[in-house]
């Protein structure tokens, strides 16, 4: 059992998260990842190139783990690049890097010229993606002529001593059945509604495959801060990242994203959905709930726009010694 942090390019500047990466690392959590996004879900907001900023954190951080939450090679991202861009994250820090794979959103791709496809393609996409990217991975040569993609001999000619692993983002049975087929592991929201069926449906696909079930990876979001009020306000823009048609349909206006999700989520809301709390021990027990859930990996994405910093040390004063001190989770 891990705990990672997910670093929020949406919310913070490239050189704000760079000090982030550093405390995360000083708190204790196993690894990192950076959100790998052309847009943010609101205005005003920020868009850091995950790529460039991933590098940076490796040179300015030792040991923490290094990867992206997610990266969608569905249209703005050849698959052969992706592939490229991890092996060289992983020759340049041996034995740190990782890659998370997602279909996407309208939020990134339709900016870049994607008519933005129905469900059922943007996984599909996501499927072939993840065929050439393993084989490129695996050190093949590969000719591809596909429903999306084509490749003419792509060979990755740096690679490191360690295939990174690579897993898979997934909101539902058909995303969880490519994870089961392609991936080292199903990443997910820790949504108590839809977690476990989720899980379920993978690990029913990795059966169906012949493969051992790999890394469950069960993301919660948190802001902390001095008080109640001023974790909650830290949070807030995240409203806009919150209702699920965002995941699927044709939404990337973040300015009306953000104005229809205000619409549609009460603050209450909100606090369920997050883990928004001045109180070390209230996190403490929300994390637990979320391995309870069945995650192999817990994943605390740090959105805590008032104090970021400060949620970092009492993550690594108060909240990680302590459930790992219970015993839900190995340091």
């Amino acid at each position: 059992m891990k705990i990672w942090t997910q670093l929020p390019t949406e919310q913070f500047r490239p050189s704000t998260l760079i000090d982030h990466a550093r405390a995360a690392e000083r708190a204790g959590f196993n690894a990192l990842n950076v959100s790998d996004h052309l847009q943010p879900w609101w205005e005003p907001g920020e868009s850091g190139q995950a790529w460039t900023l991933l590098g940076a954190i490796g040179q300015a951080t030792s040991q923490i783990g290094l990867g992206t939450g997610v990266t969608a090679p569905v249209f703005r991202y050849n698959p052969v690049v992706v592939a490229q861009f991890i092996a060289t994250i992983e020759e340049l820090f041996p034995g740190r890097a990782y890659l998370g794979i997602g279909s996407g959103e309208s939020l990134n791709e339709s900016p870049a010229g994607m008519d933005w496809p129905p469900v059922g393609e943007q996984i599909e996409r996501m499927d072939e993606a993840l065929d050439i990217i393993n084989r490129l991975l695996d050190g093949e040569t590969v000719d591809h002529d596909g429903k999306y993609f084509r490749t003419k001999a792509a060979k990755l000619h740096t690679l490191g001593n360690r295939r990174p692993p690579v897993y898979v983002s997934a909101f539902g049975a058909q995303a969880a059945a490519v994870a089961a087929r392609r991936g080292d592991g199903l990443w997910t929201l820790a949504d108590p509604e839809q977690a476990p069926e989720i899980i379920a449906a993978y690990r029913d696909a990795c059966d169906g495959a012949g493969r051992e079930p790999g890394e469950i990876i069960l993301q919660a979001g948190m802001s902390w801060a001095e008080d109640d009020e001023a974790a909650l306000e830290g949070a807030r823009k995240w409203k806009g990242a919150q209702p699920t048609e965002y995941f699927q349909d044709d939404w990337h206006d973040p300015s009306a994203m953000f104005e229809h999700a205000e619409d549609q989520l009460s603050d209450e809301e909100f606090r369920q959905a997050f883990i928004i709390s001045s109180d070390p021990s209230e996190h403490v027990e929300r994390l637990v709930e979320v391995i309870e859930m069945g995650a192999t990996t817990l994943c605390v994405q740090n959105t805590s726009g008032a104090d970021p910093l400060g949620a970092f040390a009492i993550y690594g004063k108060e909240v990680l010694p302590r459930v790992r001190a219970e015993g839900y989770v190995g340091a």
